[in-house]
């Protein structure tokens, strides 16, 4: 294996100029502890917490409610915990959501991941500007007069690329410019979610929240109940891996780590909160016909009219910060691969500022691209986070399989365990994503081998496939037509 990564590094030893530049910067330009949790917790909590009550409270009852987030929990804290624990035992791989599937498993899979990360961060980005201009609806639209609606008429198109391209310039500016603006975003974001948190434990009502408490008046099982409830968790985490994604840019690896797991036990905390103290407030069935952003209108309840102000603006900035955390992250992971010769090389250029020039043009442009898509199909919200959620999967699946490869190398049983609980939260959420989703994954992973091999024609000195990769590209190629089919159908 060290034969073959060496053959490797030799060969894309032109590619890697700008990365050992990149690397060689000056500390006082590279992110530390605090930068690096803001960018995850940021990336984390953005648009669906404000919606989490509803949500929740439409597929679950509190006893549901309980185990789905005790199993999210655990399973998400394995992921954070194999995150850490792979930052330490290979400093060597950076932007691990890439390298991780790469070295652990091939080119073919390193692609995959890299590809799914990136076209998840891409789909994620465009919710999120959606939903910036359909929570300003609640302050422009009437029941005569529609402006910016579901974030999709053409007066939203314009707001939305106003505000990408203004992003844009500001992660243009250098990451850790916009890294220090998402800082105080994430502060800003946290304060009318504490707000709601006091006021709703001050106003608890135990009678309310175990009214129907295992959701017998549902007539679906608990355990239905529970798988249901992944598909909304997995959202609300999707982020996790921020600190990875950019851990060239950290001033201390040992930072990486622990910055992923004070994140993931912040929003975890924050959500459980939200969650269980909402079906305190209002019986389930009420919460669950309430109109979102949720939290909004049981902020009314709490405080008056003003409560629907505090959480619109809390919302319009947390999907701003996070936005602008997605920003880096979706233009940090083609930078990456394209320095390995996973990605064409047009996306391996830097700006003076060191930031990924190229690879955020591209990414911005199919931003865009996907907006006009938006206006003119009359997309939503809800569509998009159910495309973006699905292309997470795979890359955090191999997250967990490559730790279980290097606890074999190393023989070490408590890295085998942690490994194998976060493969099996993976293939949890495969399995509670369900089979539309998994096909339409399919067919959105299917273009993604024009790139790749694209990318190697570019790089002639790479190994050459073997027959496992040759014949996976010749399934999932003939796997997408029917997959099409069936979607369609």
């Amino acid at each position: 294996m060290s034969n073959m990564c060496s053959i490797f590094r030799t060969s894309v030893l032109t590619n890697r100029v700008d990365y050992i530049t990149f690397r060689n910067l000056s500390l006082e330009k590279k992110l530390g502890l605090t930068s690096l949790t803001a960018l995850v917790l940021s990336s984390m909590v953005g648009a669906g917490v404000f919606s989490l009550p509803q949500n929740m409270a439409q597929v679950g009852s509190p006893a549901a409610l309980m185990i789905g987030w005790g199993i999210t929990g655990v399973g998400i804290l394995f992921l954070a915990t194999s995150l850490l624990l792979l930052s330490r035992l290979r400093p060597d791989l950076d932007s691990g959501i890439f390298t991780y599937a790469r070295e652990g498993f091939g080119e073919l899979v390193g692609f995959c991941s890299a590809w799914g990360y990136w076209f998840c961060a891409i789909i994620a980005n465009v919710s999120y500007l959606v939903i910036v201009f359909a929570a300003l609806s609640f302050f422009t639209d009437t029941e005569h007069s529609v402006i910016f609606g579901d974030g999709n008429t053409w007066q939203s198109l314009i707001g939305e690329s106003i505000l990408l391209w203004f992003v844009h310039w500001l992660v243009l500016r250098g990451v850790q410019t916009a890294a220090s603006i998402n800082q105080l975003a994430t502060v800003a974001k946290l304060l009318p979610l504490g707000m709601f948190i006091i006021l709703a434990i001050i106003s608890f009502k135990m009678d309310v929240f175990t009214f129907d408490f295992t959701g017998i008046e549902m007539g679906i099982p608990v355990w239905q109940q529970v798988k249901d409830t992944m598909l909304i968790t997995l959202w609300v985490f999707i982020g996790v891996e921020g600190a990875v994604v950019v851990s060239a840019r950290a001033k201390k690896r040992k930072d990486i780590g622990i910055a992923t797991v004070l994140a993931v036990v912040s929003a975890l905390s924050v959500y459980i909160l939200v969650t269980l103290l909402s079906l305190g407030l209002v019986a389930r069935p009420e919460l669950a016909a309430m109109r979102n952003p949720s939290m909004a209108n049981l902020m009314v309840g709490l405080i008056g009219s003003a409560g629907e102000i505090v959480i619109i603006a809390g919302l319009i900035i947390s999907v701003c910060g996070a936005y602008l955390s997605w920003t880096i992250m979706a233009a940090e992971v083609p930078f990456i691969a394209s320095l390995h010769g996973s990605f064409p090389k047009v996306f391996n250029k830097q700006n003076d500022k060191k930031a990924p020039e190229s690879s955020l043009w591209i990414t911005n442009g199919a931003v865009q691209i996907s907006l006009i898509l938006i206006w003119l199909s009359g997309s939503n919200y809800n569509m998009l986070l159910s495309i973006a959620s699905e292309m997470i999967l795979v890359p955090y699946f191999l997250v967990g399989a490559f730790l279980v490869k290097v606890a074999f190398q190393r023989s070490n049983r408590i890295l085998l365990l942690i490994a194998v609980g976060a493969c099996a939260y993976g293939v949890w959420l495969l399995y509670a994503s369900g089979l539309m989703h998994l096909l339409l994954s399919v067919v959105l992973y299917a273009p993604g081998l024009l790139v790749f091999l694209y990318a190697r024609r570019q790089n002639q000195g790479q190994k050459p496939l073997n027959i496992l990769e040759k014949s996976a590209i010749v399934l999932l190629i003939l796997t997408t037509i029917p997959s099409t089919w069936l979607l369609i159908h």
